[in-house]
């Protein structure tokens, strides 16, 4: 009995010391700043999350970083805020951008980006069609150039910021 007062009383005083952790808010951004060589108008076409137009995956142009992933994907919930802080120093140097695969709708992407902090553009993949193009399964990223070529494709979910970091310098050629 005193053991369990006293694991009780500790729990108590060990809980009072805990920092809250405030919820990070999100937003959908649209998919109009995303670059896009526009006048490519074949390939895999895909809407935004924001529920308005995306582009073709063939048009997009670097430096870019993209991002596969969905609401459901634990690996994708470890990885988002080593993506939150690359995106926060990578502004203006390298784009971030989604790709929101196999939801069971859009909603849910939606609240899974308001709700995990992501404040970069993202597509939605109403219908499965990117599978072809980008592969099946979630993470994955792919690490774009300039002229849209692909430099990298890494299968799974990062284990820290300083992995972005490298491959971004090493595939990119971009330092941060």
């Amino acid at each position: 009995m005193k053991r369990m007062a006293l694991l009780l009383s500790t729990l108590l005083l060990l809980s009072g010391c805990a920092k809250s952790v405030e919820p990070i808010a999100g937003e959908v951004i649209s998919c109009a700043e995303i670059n896009m060589d526009k006048t490519i108008t074949e390939g895999v076409q895909l809407g935004c999350l924001d529920g308005g137009d995306g582009g073709y995956l063939q048009g997009l142009r670097g430096p870019m970083i993209l991002n596969v992933w969905a609401s459901w994907c634990y690996e994708c919930g470890i990885e988002m805020p080593y993506l939150r802080s690359f995106y926060a120093k990578a502004q203006g140097k390298v784009a971030l951008v989604g790709v929101d695969v196999e939801e069971k709708n859009i909603e849910a992407g939606q609240k899974y980006v308001e709700s995990n902090g992501m404040t970069w553009p993202n597509f939605f993949d109403a219908d499965g069609s990117s599978r072809g193009y980008l592969g099946m399964g979630v993470p994955i990223t792919w690490f774009i150039a300039a002229d849209g070529s692909v430099a990298y494709k890494k299968i799974g979910g990062f284990k820290n910021e300083l992995e972005i970091i490298e491959l971004t310098a090493k595939y990119l050629d971009v330092t941060l």
